[in-house]
């Protein structure tokens, strides 16, 4: 087991995971304008809320569709 060793000077930001939350919530947000335009009736809003937070999930699946044919 190994040991941890903290210095009491030392300091280190990790800022990386912080850019990927902001494009990903811009996608969102993209997603949502996409779907409400197209949307006409009641549920296909509440169905476009759900798409474009779900939006990831469906571009992957309709990836493999595409590389199944």
């Amino acid at each position: 087991m190994t040991e941890r060793k903290y210095y009491s000077g030392e300091r280190r930001y990790y800022s990386g995971g912080v850019a990927g939350g902001a494009i990903y919530s811009l996608g969102v947000f993209g997603a949502w304008v996409y779907f409400w335009q197209q949307s006409d009736a009641f549920w296909e809003f509440v169905w476009g809320f759900f798409q474009g937070i779900l939006w990831p999930a469906f571009m992957v699946y309709e990836l493999f569709v595409a590389l199944g044919d």
